[in-house]
């Protein structure tokens, strides 16, 4: 008999924030990003509901082939690009798009004979995690463009603190340094993360690229996804598999940290930090258990959770619990356990079952 926790993935959501992305940025070509499994929500499922975005990006080599084998063929960006000339075949055999981010990799297209490939070049324009230093454009451009790249090339770059709303210099800074830096050539750009795309509208320019505000979570820490009109692609529900009673005094879980301060009911949920929820969320995360308001008890383990049942009617063995969806978002779970969305979605295990609806 399979363990009852679940994730039920609405491929409905996911497409009505692709059409909040295009409310947000009318004029800019979408890049859904569907790295890490789409974000823990399976590849190919919200592939199928985000195939109106204009393009693809990801990371892994494997999983932009098997886009292509499922027939999709709008551009799709490897965003680490490739780490071989071995590589190079795969890339031009499926048409694949690669960032350029390091000077080595130009010496790979230029000692290739593969020369059709759609390329981004990464500039670090202050995030200082990938892309290349400034004063490296102008001759990557050049090496680049007498290999017979001139019309393959867009620029792009990325922003380290779009999401803080205390960074907005930070913002303009890397702007107007990029802007400095790619003055002059005319190639198409992309800048735009979600935040970005939600805050800062002078940053769409040609491409976006969109990635935890598809899955209906928030970028920012001052507004929830509900305000953003964004919708929960993934809700992440279990059942209740054993209840106890405690008295005062009694304590919960491994090293029992939380303690009963009064008579109460606890209900012991099959979902843990080997399901993806996180091991370091304290007493007091919020729960939903028969679609009522509760809270967690105690620490995480492995493979169970304690709920606090005081006041929750009907509930029993059997009894429906959402670690996070609609009612208790996964932005409000992760504040809790001081961690991201980002962090929560994507760690979902593979053992958990994925139940798609439309």
């Amino acid at each position: 008999m399979p363990r009852p926790t679940q994730a039920f993935i609405n491929l409905s959501a996911l497409a009505h924030n692709l059409v909040i992305v295009r409310q947000y940025a009318p004029h800019a070509r979408i890049m859904a990003i569907l790295k890490a499994n789409a974000y823990g929500h399976g590849l190919l499922h919200a592939a199928n509901a985000l195939k109106d975005a204009d393009g693809f990006a990801l990371l892994e080599l494997d999983a932009a082939i098997c886009l292509r084998d499922a027939g999709y063929r709008q551009p799709i960006l490897l965003l680490e690009g490739f780490f071989s000339t071995e590589e190079l075949a795969l890339f031009e055999q499926y048409q694949l798009s690669a960032v350029i981010h390091h000077p080595e990799q130009i010496v790979m297209l230029s000692d290739s004979k593969y020369h059709k490939l759609d390329l981004f070049i990464k500039i670090n324009t202050g995030m200082n995690r990938l892309g290349l230093a400034l004063e490296q454009l102008p001759q990557t451009i050049k090496k680049l463009t007498g290999n017979q790249y001139k019309n393959r090339i867009t620029l792009m770059t990325h922003f380290a603190c779009a999401d803080d709303p205390a960074e907005a210099e930070s913002v303009t800074q890397q702007l107007k340094c990029f802007e400095a830096v790619t003055k002059g050539y005319s190639y198409p750009h992309s800048l735009a993360n979600s935040a970005a795309i939600i805050r800062y509208p002078e940053t769409h320019s040609d491409w976006v690229r969109p990635g935890i505000m598809l899955y209906g979570a928030s970028p920012f820490p001052d507004k929830t996804a509900l305000e953003l009109n964004l919708q929960p692609a993934m809700t992440l529900s279990s059942k209740i598999i054993a209840i106890h009673d405690l008295k005062t005094g009694d304590r919960v879980g491994y090293h029992g940290l939380f303690q009963a301060d009064h008579p109460m009911r606890i209900g012991i949920v099959a979902c843990g930090y080997a399901d993806g929820y996180p091991r370091h969320a304290p007493t007091n995360t919020p729960v939903l258990v028969n679609n009522q308001r509760s809270r967690l008890l105690g620490r995480v383990s492995m493979d169970m959770l304690a709920v606090d049942l005081t006041g929750i009617e009907n509930a029993g063995l059997n009894s429906s619990v959402i670690l996070w969806g609609e009612e208790v978002s996964v932005d409000e779970v992760a504040h809790n356990a001081e961690t991201t969305s980002y962090e929560l979605l994507c760690a979902l295990a593979p053992r958990v079952e994925r139940i798609v609806s439309i």
